[in-house]
């Protein structure tokens, strides 16, 4: 199969595109011949060597944790799916840029989604809802989402949405109208947000979900009003001290096909900044090392849409 690898850590310069062995399904999992398959930072964090020691890889690896395609095998013990179905999923840290992927975790993949919204939305979802579900129930709540115009931030405005909070999100202003598009209320962050928020919200934030890790989470607790009422998915510096719950991006295909059902009936639309082929993988990992990301990115194998 051709695949996205490298073989050293560094920077993107070390990725290539390659013939590279066809990975095998083992007991609990599925293989699928990639559509599309997202990139997010983990993907140039492990590349980069920063994390080495936490997330160790064997070299040479395929960057990539989620793709959307059509099964081709399946491992042992694995049913209620079948040859040729279309799902979308996750895999391990590594592996999922490239014509053939293993997924452990996956779901059907909502036909309403391009390739490009399914390959990007895996781990986006879990990431959110996990988050959203750490709070405990938005319905009928006001949630404030930190960091909500990026690729986790987006998904949870709308899937918190779509589980009935009324939401105000932080972002750029530029930024501002497509927050507003996913349903949230906008507004910016940074210095002047708890008086900025008095006036959209006057009887007070319920909860908050932290997608940024820009330093804001004291802010963000004394906005809450109580450490218990703010969940973190990215700000593992301060959450221990802070006493708020960090909630981790799971392999769960139980929170994948939740996402799956509220985009079948159009509630959830995973956004997609911007595509790009296979060949173009380094400017893929470039341009999400570069941040300030509107949703995904994705790359884009032959055939996709």
């Amino acid at each position: 199969m051709r695949a996205a690898r490298y073989h050293e850590y560094g920077g993107t310069e070390t990725l290539v595109v390659e013939e590279a062995p066809d990975p095998r399904p083992g007991a609990g999992e599925i293989r699928i011949r990639v559509a599309a398959a997202g990139v997010n930072p983990i993907d140039w964090k492990v590349r980069g060597g920063a994390l080495r020691d936490l997330v160790p890889v064997d070299l040479p690896a395929v960057p990539g944790r989620e793709a959307v395609g059509l099964v081709d095998a399946i491992g042992e013990g694995v049913d209620g799916v079948g040859v040729g179905d279309r799902v979308f999923g996750l895999g391990g840290v590594t592996g999922a840029t490239a014509e053939l992927a293993v997924l452990s975790a996956w779901a059907p993949a909502p036909g309403a989604w391009s390739d490009a919204q399914a390959g990007g939305a895996a781990l986006a979802a879990v990431t959110a809802l996990g988050g959203l579900k750490a709070l405990g129930s938005p319905a009928g709540r006001t949630v404030l989402v930190e960091g909500a115009a990026g690729g986790v931030g987006s998904a949870a405005v709308e899937l918190a949405v779509a589980m009935g909070a009324t939401v105000i999100g932080t972002a750029s202003e530029s930024n501002h109208a497509f927050l507003a598009d996913l349903g949230a209320v906008p507004t910016t962050y940074g210095p002047g947000l708890a008086e900025r928020l008095a006036g959209l919200a006057p009887r007070g934030i319920d909860l908050v979900l932290d997608t940024a890790a820009s330093g804001s989470l004291p802010d963000l607790v004394r906005i809450a009003g109580s450490p218990d009422r703010v969940v973190t998915v990215a700000d593992y510096v301060n959450a221990g001290r802070l006493g708020v719950h960090l909630a981790n991006a799971v392999n769960d295909s139980g929170l994948l096909a939740e996402a799956a059902r509220f985009g079948a009936q159009g509630r959830y639309t995973p956004r997609v900044e911007r595509t790009y082929p296979l060949d173009g993988i380094a400017q893929a990992h470039a341009h999400s090392e570069r941040g300030h990301v509107r949703g995904k990115i994705v790359t884009l194998l032959q055939g996709a849409s």
